[in-house]
């Protein structure tokens, strides 16, 4: 006889909207599209904290609708107001399993307060970042309260939960430190769907020799990327680094000034935080991508999408060796990797290698392929499987 499947209904919470940050849009939709394809119903609910324009709004995004909450005022009411819609949205229409992306925050709370209701849907927790003490709490300027709250709410909703899912095998330990069995851990990295992947445009004609910056600056020490750009100017003095990304704290500026100082400012073309649209034509013009990463718990922990995107654009990379990193890439096959915080071994790698194109011309096959086979539509189809049989465990 064929058992037939189950249909679930399944309630993701979303820590924010689906821009300008990237959690919603490129882990939370694309696995929710994969379960909608499987037959199951999803439905995402999100606080606009970073966009009130999509306040009060009910999009359908390939099968999957995202509603956010209506947007209010900042304060204690507004926070509630938050709190209580989610709550609310959540509970409607009595779902199989509520999924909570980002232990933190205003979902965080509406996630918590479920469980005291009465008959609570079984709930799972995402972590794609340490959020706490040692993680974003010592980069961003939250206050003292909220810096409490988050640190107790990435410390309590796992322990909650029925099962955790973890973008990172970072999060994967860090989570079996709070007290986690590791059979209700389960990994689940980042993909990137396969209408993101295309064939590597080739530089534009005329321009010299880019390198691309894609970041937002907290990855890594700002003074060794300028220590790193000067030995890299005195072996390819025609070279060029197109900087795209802006600093939660202003770094951009820190960038240039030393820059500056340090006499490379002429061979750095910043263009700050663009629209998404304009990123394909930014990325053609780059011949190759750098990505410096600090060994920091923050960057051992996340499993980083803007790599991903570099990828998928077919750009070479030259990346320091860092968390997810060596689940993505190969080194001398995909990537050129560099021990993390080293100007030294990234002046080594970067000014005795071939030139810039040449290299860049070598690698470009292997890490489309590569790209392709790991993190395609297939990826989170696989990833689906995989949530549906994790969800008929939460069932029992």
């Amino acid at each position: 006889m064929i058992e037939t499947m189950r249909v679930y209904s399944i309630v993701m919470l979303a820590p924010f909207g689906i821009r300008p940050k990237g959690t919603l849009a490129v882990r939370m939709l694309p696995l929710a599209q994969a379960l909608v394809r499987r037959g199951h119903r999803v439905v995402i609910l999100a606080p606009p904290v970073q966009n009130p324009q999509d306040g009060a709004s009910c999009r359908s995004y390939v099968g999957v609708p995202v509603i956010h909450t209506a947007a209010t005022p900042a304060g204690a009411v507004g926070m509630a107001r938050h709190v209580l819609a989610l709550l609310h949205l959540a509970r409607l229409g009595r779902p199989d399993v509520i999924h909570l992306f980002k232990p933190k925050g205003y979902s965080g709370l509406a996630a918590r307060l479920n469980l005291l209701l009465a008959a609570p849907a079984p709930l799972v927790v995402d972590s794609d970042d340490w959020e706490g003490r040692g993680g974003w709490n010592d980069v961003l300027p939250y206050p003292g309260w909220a810096r409490m709250l988050f640190n107790w709410q990435e410390h309590d909703l796992p322990q909650q939960a029925q099962t955790v899912t973890v973008a990172s095998r970072t999060l994967q330990t860090q989570m079996w430190g709070l007290g986690m069995p590791p059979e209700r851990v389960i990994y689940l990295p980042n993909g990137i769907a396969r209408t993101a992947l295309h064939a590597p445009a080739p530089s534009a004609v005329g321009y010299p020799p880019t390198m691309l910056l894609y970041t937002r600056f907290w990855e890594f020490t700002v003074a060794d990327m300028i220590t790193t750009l000067v030995a890299i100017h005195q072996a390819h003095p025609t070279a060029r680094l197109l900087v795209v990304g802006k600093g939660e704290r202003g770094e951009e500026h820190q960038l240039l000034h030393l820059a500056e100082r340090a006499g490379v400012a002429a061979m750095i073309d910043y263009r700050g935080w663009v629209e998404p649209a304009q990123i394909p034509d930014l990325l053609a013009r780059a011949d190759m991508a750098l990505v410096p990463i600090d060994d920091t718990l923050i960057n051992r922990a996340r499993c980083s999408v803007k790599l991903l995107e570099l990828m998928a654009y077919g750009l070479p990379l030259v990346v320091s060796r860092v968390g997810e990193v060596n689940t993505y890439l190969t080194d001398g096959q995909s990537a050129l990797l560099v021990p993390p915080s080293d100007p030294v071994a990234w002046r080594v790698r970067l000014c005795c290698c071939s030139p810039i194109r040449t290299y860049a011309g070598n690698c470009l096959r292997v890490l489309s392929r590569r790209c392709a086979r790991l993190f395609g539509i297939t990826w989170w189809n696989g990833r689906s499987t995989l949530m549906h049989r994790l969800w008929l465990v939460v069932d029992t």
